[in-house]
């Protein structure tokens, strides 16, 4: 029977991502109740948003009939301030995600390559898949993004490289010296987008100045999300530094109005709180603590992460686990699509959420004969 339309033919290639299980969709499935459940399965910021943004969203609230400025210049000139760039060096979105499809856009077409590595956020492939481009996803190696062999598999035909710092996740990062190396070698003709969405996550030491490769390499761009450290994920805020002549071409296919007026206000509120995002690396990193200690408890394995969540193989019965921690009202996140069926991604909590955790860990693997 005829569809009525003609798709891309690429498009049917596509598999739609699939994020972390709702809280409602879980107490709905397991007749449990909503404030029951914890969720450490999509890397949010177990504090929430900082006092700052909700001053500011409650601020904005009697103006919410009214259109936000769709050019969003406070946001942008606060962004722009942070960093010391021009406000024309700045774009914001629908998140970071929106950002890396609109990028890939601008530069992929069938015929053109994106290179990423095997183990990093599964929107790359989506990017590529949807623009007709061929995907070449590098092997890791030992978790870690491979940068040598990323820089073998760039030639001729290569518009875009992906690289998360730290990787999504896995939770590991790369040095800055060994970034720019990598970014050094790289043609000027592919676009470099350095996705830094856990970056705040990173001891201060450990942080690299991308802006100043932004500002060194014309191929280069940086995106940064306020979904993670700073709490807002429910608003979708985002936003890219790169070369105005790079913002421009993007600015001609972002979508109009595409961060709303709340999140504006948000992102302008919290953007200098550094008290909160001091607050939420500390309390991130005596979660990590907490977690890796259980499990080296158990002895089984993880990966050593920089980032708000932790990798930890489970074995065969990873799904099983996945599914008893569910009836007991802990959503992880299972990686069988990224090519991990047997290992689980947590996102690190509150240390009594954390405890929760532990404590229905305990129970599941017993049931399913885990035990050490």
């Amino acid at each position: 029977m005829s569809q009525g339309f003609q798709a891309k033919a690429y498009l049917e290639k596509i598999d739609p991502y699939v994020a972390g299980k709702p809280i409602e969709e879980t107490a709905r499935e397991y007749g449990l109740r909503v404030q029951d459940i914890v969720k450490l399965a999509s890397n949010e910021n177990p504090l929430g948003m900082p006092e700052s943004a909700k001053k500011a969203v409650n601020e904005a609230m009697d103006g919410i009939a009214r259109y936000p400025d769709g050019n969003a210049w406070a946001v942008r000139k606060a962004i722009a301030e942070a960093f010391a760039v021009p406000p024309e060096w700045v774009i914001i979105g629908n998140g970071s995600d929106e950002i890396l499809g609109l990028s890939a856009r601008v530069v992929l077409e069938p015929g053109a390559r994106c290179v990423y590595s095997q183990y990093s956020f599964s929107v790359y492939e989506l990017c590529a898949q949807e623009n007709g481009a061929e995907c070449v996803e590098v092997p890791a190696r030992n978790f870690a993004v491979d940068l040598e062999a990323m820089a073998d598999a760039v030639d001729e035909s290569t518009r875009l490289v992906f690289i998360t710092n730290p990787n999504n996740p896995t939770g590991l990062a790369l040095s800055a010296q060994a970034l720019e190396k990598f970014i050094q070698g790289v043609p000027r003709n592919c676009l470099v987008v350095l996705d830094e969405a856990y970056v705040h996550y990173l001891p201060r030491e450990e942080r690299p100045d991308s802006v100043a490769w932004v500002r060194k390499y014309p191929n280069v761009l940086m995106t940064r999300t306020f979904s993670k450290a700073y709490g807002l994920a429910g608003l979708r805020a985002g936003f890219a530094i790169a070369r105005p002549e790079l913002i421009e071409m993007i600015n001609r296919i972002r979508p109009p109005f595409n961060m709303n007026a709340l999140a504006q206000a948000a992102v302008c509120g919290c953007i200098g709180d550094e008290e909160f995002l001091e607050r939420v690396y500390r309390m991130n990193r005596q979660g990590v603590e907490q977690l890796e200690r259980f499990f080296a408890s158990r002895s089984l394995t993880y990966v050593p992460t920089k980032a708000n969540f932790i990798l930890v193989h489970i074995g065969p019965k990873a799904a099983e686990l996945n599914t008893a921690l569910l009836k007991q009202g802990v959503i992880v996140r299972p990686l069988r699509s990224y090519g991990l069926p047997e290992w689980l991604r947590i996102s690190v909590g509150t240390s009594a959420q954390n405890d929760r955790f532990i404590e229905a860990f305990g129970k599941a693997a017993a049931d399913l004969g885990l035990n050490p």
